[in-house]
């Protein structure tokens, strides 16, 4: 028998958030909340129900909102003179 969807829910965003919470990735707690819900929302919606699976899409989405961020913030500002 399967979990409950909010126990499921609660579990992968608990593996995900110690996941990025040991690896040092949380910059802002209330940002990354926000972020893996949503993402573990939208992937349950779509009818994934595998926990690693959900927590594993939640952690890429933060990895690449973070490279992301990253980037943009180390290109150079552009002169316009």
């Amino acid at each position: 028998m399967s979990e409950p969807l909010p126990i499921l829910v609660e579990n992968a965003i608990q593996i995900a958030w110690e996941y990025l919470e040991k690896t040092g990735q949380i910059d802002d707690p209330e940002i990354t909340s926000w972020l893996l819900l949503d993402t573990i929302e939208h992937m349950v919606r779509c009818g994934e129900r595998r926990g690693l699976v959900l927590s594993n899409g939640a952690i890429t989405a933060c990895e690449r909102i973070r490279a992301d961020a990253t980037s943009r913030n180390a290109r150079p500002a552009m002169r316009l003179d």
